[in-house]
């Protein structure tokens, strides 16, 4: 690890953000931004998009210690019965409000590099910063669902561009958040004559810098760039788990000698059986799951039955349905601890949580579940 990378890394620990204390596990949740959560499915009770929901969900997560509050940048819905994610809260301005009624938490913006310029990127998550007194943490993506694009009235990119784009963007905005003097850029996305923000965010230099990169270029973006890295599983095989995370890490300490932190997300059904909780399973996926929306996401992601053998696209879309492709914690209260064990044991720093009736599954996890989730020295 080179000087300036072990810096960084004392840096974060020595400001005790959430995102880099000593726990074994950290949480966060996922989506609550957003109408339907992470549940593509036509049960009643899933999330809506309302405040109230959204801060009373923010403010549990607080209170049970979780490290990270991670909204989903959306502009537009995904068809079908639900329009599944069609209703939600800009993560921006949605992160400043949940700061202001929040003390602990780790709180995110994510933002698509082409609906925003880097100079108000910067600006607003100062903002934040500020709000939330150093918690603030920028999740950047580079923008795959392309009607959102062109919404804007521009053209979707190619994919390497896409992470082009992104380096020059995250670059600006770094400067922005530690350069003294005004600056000039002329690049290949971007020209900024007298570029200035103040005042810097509370956390120095800069604050922490989340990307999900899962293509080849975007790997290499998380790990050149970013602090944490966010990992979508290819498989539920806990070996073959444990290496992706370890690849991950792998990479960013010999390509760019930096030492990442690596999280994931996982999606909860708990009953007092584990039939009880297989059967809910079964209703909100296979029998009222919005399979239209589902095919419309995965087919924006080129994921459909012409690109993946059959029972893949069933596999990722059954799991989609169910959480939003995250890793499946089902069973009794202790099934769910030991679910959370496994992530942590395949070397995994965080995972954030989703349910299918988000409130009432989190509000019985905060009052059943987590106390054993400490009790396992997890916490």
């Amino acid at each position: 690890m080179n000087v300036v990378a072990k810096q960084r890394v004392q840096s974060l620990q020595a400001a005790e953000h959430p995102l880099f204390n000593d726990r074994k596990l950290k949480l966060g949740t996922f989506s609550t931004n957003l109408s339907g959560g992470c549940a593509i499915s036509t049960i009643d009770g899933t999330l809506n998009a309302s405040w109230p929901e959204s801060l009373s969900l923010a403010q549990m997560a607080d209170q049970m210690g979780f490290e990270a509050l991670v909204p989903v940048g959306r502009w537009k819905g995904f068809g079908g019965p639900t329009n599944f994610n069609g209703e939600g809260f800009e993560s921006f301005t949605w992160a400043a409000a949940v700061s202001a009624a929040t003390k602990d938490a780790g709180v995110f913006a994510t933002t698509h590099v082409p609906t925003i310029h880097p100079i108000v990127a910067a600006k607003m998550g100062t903002t934040i910063d500020h709000v939330s007194n150093g918690r603030f943490v920028m999740n950047i993506v580079t923008g795959w669902f392309k009607p959102e694009i062109e919404m804007f009235g521009k053209g979707q990119l190619p994919h390497e561009d896409r992470y082009k784009m992104a380096a020059e963007w995250l670059e600006l905005v770094k400067r922005l958040w530690t350069e003294d003097k005004e600056f000039d850029h002329d690049g290949q996305f971007y020209q900024i004559k007298a570029g200035w923000c103040a005042p810097k965010p509370v956390h120095k230099p800069y604050p922490p810098i989340m990307n999900a990169g899962g293509s080849e270029v975007g790997r290499h973006y998380a790990a050149k760039y970013c602090d944490v890295a966010f990992v979508v599983f290819t498989t539920h095989d806990k070996d073959e788990m444990r290496k992706q995370v370890a690849a991950y890490r792998d990479l960013a300490r010999k390509e760019y000698g930096r030492e990442i932190k690596v999280w994931s997300y996982a999606y909860l059904v708990q009953g007092e059986t584990e039939k009880e909780a297989r059967d809910f399973y079964n209703y909100y996926v296979h029998e009222k799951g919005d399979w239209v929306a589902a095919s419309n996401l995965l087919d924006t992601m080129g994921l459909n039955a012409q690109t993946l053998p059959p029972e893949a696209f069933s596999w990722i879309k059954e799991h989609f349905i169910a959480g939003w492709g995250g890793y499946p914690l089902v069973g009794t209260k202790e099934q769910i601890v030991d679910g959370l064990k496994d992530l942590s044991d395949i070397g995994l720093d965080g995972s954030l949580l989703s349910w299918a009736r988000y409130e009432d599954g989190m509000r019985e996890f905060q009052e059943v579940t987590y106390p054993l989730v400490v009790q396992a020295g997890l916490r």
